[in-house]
């Protein structure tokens, strides 16, 4: 049986409902700024697409320190009554009560009531001192092969390989000096269009998700099970960046500011389990959407997807990809 408690804890607190379903009627619209407790005015499908659904979320007991919280809605346009995510979800799909809730589990992949992990953790072949007590030998467990994925030199239109890397090497690439002035002048530059030009010739990149014998779909040699993520301008990467770290269904192998600054890169391990890349990305894209109420960059769904390596003195690697 699903409760709505449990929705909420996968919706950030809702707003992921509202999120997917508006997604369902504007496919190419960012549907949601959520600020704080503020989501802004939305899209309103009941309103021929005008922003006139203001969406938030809010205490449900406001006298309490600790409460609980829900997302709501105030359709300024008066097409719809006021009320909270469920309803909204009941408007659109024409449920109620348990068939409602087991619907929403169903459309936003929340996989409460078939649960799934997305990941597998590294258990690649360790080095154990065989002579130790078991309680030691799992402390000196050492991971020996890392997953492999290509580099590629500046400029973006330069599709051949430089070279494989691991994680550790992507890892000193970031946090080292190579990057470095490229970073600091990107960031200096004041429109869209020269910062998106400086970066597609100054840059080198990696395809994460696998080594290629060029950068393209069809010329992917072995995948690494390793996934891109890409959050663009995002309010407060930071606060982000310590959320998605914590997350209990992803498993955190590599997390950095973007090259611009105002948004995060995050690199996951998975467990394609039979599926392809596209069918999972676009499954994780929408429990981080529910979860969070963040969309990811649609760009990941192509597992040559490039990643520009910036200068990031703080990125995070995972300690089991370290030897």
């Amino acid at each position: 049986m699903i409760t709505r408690n449990t929705i909420l804890s996968r919706t950030h607190y809702g707003t992921g409902i509202y999120s997917f379903y508006m997604r369902q009627y504007f496919p190419d619209r960012i549907v949601m700024h959520l600020v704080g407790r503020e989501c802004g005015n939305c899209p309103n499908p009941f309103d021929e697409g005008k922003e006139s659904l203001h969406v938030w979320h809010e205490k449900i007991y406001p006298e309490r320190f600790l409460s609980p919280e829900i997302s709501r809605h105030h359709d300024l346009s008066g097409h719809i009554s006021d009320g909270d995510c469920f309803d909204f979800a009941a408007l659109i799909t024409g449920k109620t009560g348990q068939a409602l809730l087991e619907q929403i589990d169903a459309d936003l992949g929340l996989h409460i009531l078939n649960p799934v992990s997305f990941y597998s953790k590294p258990h690649a072949p360790a080095v154990v001192n065989k002579t130790a007590a078991p309680a030691e030998t799992k402390e000196t467990t050492l991971i020996t092969e890392c997953p492999k994925f290509s580099f590629f030199k500046a400029p973006i239109r330069n599709i051949m390989p430089y070279k494989d890397i691991t994680l550790r090497d992507a890892y000193a690439y970031i946090t080292g000096p190579y990057a470095a002035k490229q970073t600091e002048m990107l960031r200096s530059l004041s429109t869209k269009e020269e910062a998106r030009a400086f970066k597609a010739n100054n840059f080198a990149y990696a395809t994460f998700s696998g080594t290629f014998s060029k950068r393209a779909n069809s010329a992917l040699k072995k995948a690494s099970n390793l996934m891109c993520l890409d959050f663009d301008h995002v309010p407060e990467p930071a606060t982000l960046a310590e959320t998605l770290k914590e997350d209990e269904c992803l498993e955190t192998a590599l997390l950095f500011r973007s090259p611009s600054g105002d948004g995060i890169k995050w690199i996951i391990q998975i467990d394609y389990e039979g599926h392809t890349h596209e069918w999972l990305f676009g499954a994780i894209s929408n429990y981080i959407l529910s979860s969070y109420g963040v969309e990811v960059d649609k760009s990941g769904k192509d597992i040559a997807r490039a990643c520009f390596l910036p200068h990031d003195p703080a990125a995070y690697i995972n300690p089991n990809f370290i030897l």
